[in-house]
């Protein structure tokens, strides 16, 4: 894929925003601000990865200093053999003092899954509006509340700008286990290959099966024996607990299209959430007390939980039979779901529907979604 010079790409970006603040709304308008600014306040204060390591040394970090060098590791692994970009983006690093790099908000009807869309520039229209400051994410969600929505809030570690600036490495994902953060250096470099406009599900199940696919190749040849040797547990609490939530959504989707009156949905709702509390609770047992998805269930359970957290999932499937159809050669793989991203919707959902073994093929949601976002959008990055 042709690249272009990182001033250039900037430079476009910036001038796509600039055009947009013209014509921007007031409360637009304040979004798009710190939207920019708080991505440009992310960009200040990253330096090279080799000076960092070289600044958490002669500050008796050895933690920091050996994240960072197996940060790098992990990213000359995803260009030279996942055939990601090999570009400035995750070369270098920025401690932003706070848990996540953004606040992610997501909103659905009472009683309906579909999540609410926002459009912008250059992202297109997606399904979330995301903030730099998380009292400004909980006002924004109260104030969608307020007009009868469900909104949740949601914590996110990092987010790709589509290859329009070299994303750094953060403090917010930086200390992950080793297999969690090469996921997520291999999603977000994953987004800067194929963005299909306006389709989150798309552009989130593929990254998420590039992910999947190369953590698995990079702790086969690469990953520590430490971290091979837990990695089939945390996986597999990782599988169930997503499993568990998939099947929630769709027994509120199965309700929502139900001939019952709304009172009667509301009940039933109610009950849904309940069962899935207890499930969790059940899986916390088996899992020996685990409770690293605690945090997930800190907020009163809603719609949006739900319906943001399928749009990881929906073609993983699929995008996992096609990369098996090319062999595990990662450019042929790129290039055929190029080709589905350029095919109109429809077609584009047919032809994925056609690779998804139908035993595991989730139930799409109603609405069209989009991906993670250039600066104006703070893309939603990776949640769960």
């Amino acid at each position: 894929m042709t690249r272009w010079p990182a001033r250039r790409r900037v430079t476009s970006a910036l001038a796509v925003l600039g055009a947009a603040l013209l014509v921007a709304g007031c409360d637009t308008l304040g979004y798009y601000y710190q939207s920019i600014g708080g991505h440009l306040g992310v960009m200040a204060q990253a330096q090279p990865i080799d000076d960092a390591i070289a600044t958490a040394n002669g500050a008796n970090d050895a933690r920091l200093a050996q994240r960072l060098t197996l940060a790098r590791h992990i990213r000359d692994y995803a260009s030279h053999e996942l055939k990601l970009p090999d570009n400035g983006s995750y070369r270098r690093y920025a401690n932003l003092h706070r848990p996540y790099v953004v606040w992610s908000v997501f909103a659905t009807p009472e009683l309906s899954m579909e999540l609410r869309k926002w459009c912008f520039p250059i992202a297109g229209c997606i399904t979330y509006r995301g903030y730099y400051d998380q009292h400004d994410a909980e006002h924004y969600a109260q104030g969608l509340r307020h007009d009868g929505l469900e909104a949740y809030v949601a914590g996110i570690p990092a987010y790709s700008t589509l290859g329009y600036f070299d994303d750094p490495l953060l403090n917010t994902f930086v200390y992950l286990p080793e297999g969690e953060l090469a996921r997520l250096i291999f999603h977000e470099l994953a987004h800067q290959v194929v963005y299909v406009r306006n389709d989150t599900a798309f552009n989130e199940s593929f990254a998420t099966a590039v992910e999947t696919a190369g953590v698995e190749r990079w702790l086969a040849q690469e990953g520590s024996p430490e971290f091979r040797a837990t990695y089939q547990v945390y996986d597999k609490r990782r599988r169930e607990f997503r499993a568990m939530l998939l099947d929630t959504r769709d027994k509120l989707v199965a309700l929502y299209r139900s001939p019952l009156d709304d009172d009667a949905k509301r009940q039933a709702k109610a009950h849904i959430f309940d069962e899935l509390r207890q499930t969790y609770a059940g899986l916390k047992v088996e899992w020996g007390g685990y409770s690293g998805y605690d945090r997930w269930f800190d907020q009163p359970l809603t719609n949006a939980h739900l319906a943001a957290v399928a749009t990881y999932q929906q073609w993983v499937p699929a995008f996992t039979a096609l990369l098996a159809q090319c062999g595990g050669d990662w450019e042929r793989f790129y290039a055929a779901v190029r080709k589905i991203g350029d095919l109109p919707p429809a077609e584009r959902d047919a032809a994925l529907r056609k690779l998804a073994p139908p035993a595991t093929e989730v139930t799409p949601l109603t609405a069209q979604h989009a991906t993670d976002a250039v600066p104006a959008a703070s893309g939603s990055g990776r949640g769960q």
